[in-house]
């Protein structure tokens, strides 16, 4: 008796492989497709509001911490650019720094003559919250 014969597989056809150009405009598909879902997951900002143009008359104990910060930051500019000017040979570049230097050190006059109010008397004129009866 003749032995059945197994069907044979077909073989599977190589598939061609994608061209370079496929493989960028893949990947440019795919990048365009997770920046669209970050963009749909994040939530809008908020529209800031109106921007302060006068210094508040109190400043907070944050605020001085701050400003404490910005001054030293102002301070160490200058005292960097004053420093760097003397140690430059070329005189335009020299003449810049000297030019930033000055900016740092008008921007610090600046603060400092908004701190020069009496944060006492003014924390006296701020209304406070009615305190709960115990």
């Amino acid at each position: 008796m003749p032995q059945p014969q197994m069907p044979q597989r077909p073989q599977p056809q190589p598939q061609p492989q994608p061209t370079m150009i496929q493989r960028m405009q893949a990947q440019a598909q795919q990048q365009a497709q997770a920046q669209q879902a970050e963009q749909a997951a994040v939530p809008a900002r908020p529209q800031a509001g109106p921007r302060m143009t006068t210094p508040p008359q109190v400043i907070t104990s944050k605020d001085a911490s701050y400003l404490k910060d910005q001054l030293s930051w102002l301070l160490v500019a200058a005292k960097k650019c004053a420093h760097y000017a003397k140690e430059c040979s070329d005189a335009s570049v020299a003449s810049a720094i000297q030019r930033i230097g000055q900016m740092h050190q008008h921007h610090y006059q600046l603060l400092l003559g908004h701190l020069k109010t009496n944060n006492q008397q003014a924390m006296q004129s701020v209304p406070q919250p009615p305190q709960p009866a115990h």
